[in-house]
């Protein structure tokens, strides 16, 4: 069924709703959080910085992008094609890996926090960007049309991102003065945050056991990726994918 030319209609016009909910739902967690600062005489800047600090709004601002980017690939492109090109597959499993990640982490460890006063998030808006938009990007890769099967090689691009945010979170931290509390470190999670009871061990633990989280989510992804695109004989394996072929979609 995922094979199909209706499938992956159906399937595109669904990436190209969750990437304007998701919009919708970032846009309007932001204004919020703007307009809590300026009622509360906190600093904008600050609080518009950090917004963009979290990993959840990092990955769901990139999961709206890449869903845009395969819908209008397959609307403008890809109706004849075996299978999407290289740079969007590695974007989906990107994108899919950081999702479900969100997800699980939010959903496991975040839930039941309590937050400062004037930091609850929207609820319909923290519902999309921590559950709804994840187990969106989880269907995806079982249901998405028109997989590449990519290289293992491409497992690194997936974790080069969350390497990167972790080094800048934990540089950043101690720089910036909390708006909300005002004290003179800001960690965007709880567990990040050395101040907190356990200090370096606790947050060195949770990096490791994360990352591992990453990596075997990746490799999910990837390997699913290949199981898929192997099946439709689309692989980038020993340089067989140059060039995305021609073949039109059954009906």
């Amino acid at each position: 069924m995922t094979r199909t030319r209706g499938w992956a209609t159906v399937w595109t016009v669904l990436r190209l709703v969750m990437a304007a909910l998701i919009a919708a739902a970032i846009s309007a967690q932001l204004a919020k959080s703007i307009g809590t600062a300026i009622e509360l005489g906190r600093d904008v800047t600050t609080t518009i910085a950090n917004f963009f600090s979290f990993f959840t709004i990092l990955s769901n601002a990139a999961a709206a992008v890449v869903l845009a980017w395969a819908a209008l690939w397959y609307l403008t492109k890809g109706r004849r094609a075996d299978a999407e090109p290289h740079g969007l597959a590695v974007a989906l499993a990107c994108v899919s890996t950081y999702m479900i990640i969100t997800g699980i982490v939010y959903n496991t460890l975040l839930r039941g926090i309590e937050l400062p006063q004037g930091s609850a998030p929207i609820p319909w808006s923290n519902e999309v960007l921590h559950l709804i938009a994840p187990i969106f990007l989880l269907l995806d890769v079982f249901l998405g049309p028109l997989r590449r099967a990519l290289g293992w090689r491409s497992l690194w691009s997936v974790v080069a991102f969350p390497i990167v945010w972790v080094i800048y979170t934990m540089i950043r931290g101690p720089l910036i003065t909390n708006p909300v509390s005002g004290d003179p470190f800001w960690y965007p999670y709880p567990f990040l945050n050395p101040n907190n009871p356990g200090g370096w061990p606790s947050v060195v633990l949770y990096v490791i056991g994360i990352a591992a989280a990453i990596v075997a989510v990746g490799a999910l992804v990837v390997w699913w990726g290949r199981r898929r695109g192997a099946a439709a004989g689309a692989s980038d394996d020993a340089g067989a994918a140059a060039s995305v072929p021609t073949t039109a979609l059954p009906d």
